[in-house]
């Protein structure tokens, strides 16, 4: 049987925002674990520098042998890593600024940033506002670029 009542089509509007919501949030939370997990992992890089200079690209290919299926653990991403890190030493401001951003837009960041200094957190904020604002411009049908 078909509905075609007014009050009905509130519910499932009202359910569809819920489910949107709730997808929003699970991908945020998966995120955030995500970018969480990239700055322990150099913590323990950063750790470990007795291994010498290749020990990034061996890490590299012994997490690729353990994980076949995982993507994301390339020398390329792991020095990424190291410069999350670098940048973001503070744990706190890991959880409020970078995981706000996909990975793939922190390392869009880290490409712009030369060298650590003062103000960092500051300057990822503006940043992190100007990627909010921008992805929201898409959504609406405008041409901004992040």
């Amino acid at each position: 049987m078909l509905i075609n009542d007014r009050e009905y089509f509130e519910v499932l509007d009202d359910i569809k925002a819920r489910i949107k919501t709730a997808q929003y949030k699970a991908v945020l939370g998966v995120n955030r674990e995500q970018i969480l997990l990239y700055w322990n992992i150099e913590k323990v890089i950063a750790a470990s520098t007795k291994y010498g200079k290749k020990f990034v690209e061996n890490l590299a290919k012994d997490i690729r042998l353990g994980f076949p299926n995982v993507k994301g653990y390339s020398v390329r991403n792991l020095n990424y890593m190291r410069k999350v890190h670098e940048f973001l030493s503070d744990i706190e401001k890991v959880q409020t600024l970078s995981a706000q951003l996909s990975w793939s837009h922190n390392t869009l960041l880290l490409d712009k940033i030369k060298k650590p200094r003062y103000g960092m957190p500051n300057k990822l904020a503006e940043w992190v506002a100007e990627f909010e604002e921008a992805r929201a411009g898409k959504t609406q049908g405008k041409n901004k670029k992040p």
